[in-house]
């Protein structure tokens, strides 16, 4: 039997043969699959540990193509440690993936890969304190202007053929288009709204 942490020692290009860049069309059924997630999550935390969860990434934004990854962004209040964090998603078969760089409690919590492929739905949780997270503004942004959508997929679209096995470079190549929206979007000061 195969271990996770088999996919921390793997090198990138290893891992980008393994899960290749899959841009599939836009389904209603990644609604259901964050629904059904949220819950799972909430239900494991007390009510006040939890200041907001919000579906991001291409997922939520509807009409456009998206690698089928459910990414969620889970703000916690700031009495939870990141070792509490580490055993309640554990206990729900997620993986962690730390980002030393990104400041605390900045962990992202992974599912469904293996050593051998993707196994099931995959997700990636996003956990921060509170704050304006730019996550947020975009994806209301993306929703709020078709058009914009568009053309995101199109670059994620020419990315994805072109870095089909190195996902580093498809998700830093992207920086430059979502960092222009971003800038937008502060600058406009566009309200966050809940879906």
């Amino acid at each position: 039997m195969t271990s996770p942490n088999e996919l921390h020692e793997m090198t990138l290009e290893k891992l980008g043969q393994l899960f290749p860049i899959i841009l599939q069309n836009y389904s209603d059924t990644w609604i259901s699959l964050y629904e059904s997630e949220c819950k799972l999550i909430q239900s494991c935390f007390l009510q006040s540990d939890i200041i907001q969860i919000d579906h991001i990434g291409s997922t939520a934004i509807p009409g456009i193509k998206a690698k089928p990854t459910i990414d969620i962004l889970l703000q916690v209040s700031e009495h939870i440690d990141s070792n509490t964090l580490k055993k309640i998603f554990t206990s729900l078969d997620y993986h962690s993936n730390e980002r030393p760089d990104n400041p605390s409690p900045h962990l992202t919590f992974v599912k469904g890969y293996t050593p051998q492929g993707i196994k099931g739905q995959t997700y990636h949780v996003h956990i921060r304190y509170k704050g304006d997270w730019d996550e947020i503004r975009f994806r209301d942004y993306l929703i709020n202007h078709k058009e914009t959508a568009k053309e995101y997929e199109t670059v994620k679209l020419k990315l994805a053929d072109r870095y089909r096995n190195d996902r580093e470079a498809y998700a830093n190549s992207k920086t430059d288009f979502i960092e222009k929206i971003n800038t937008l979007t502060r600058k406009e000061n566009v309200v966050v709204k809940k879906l």
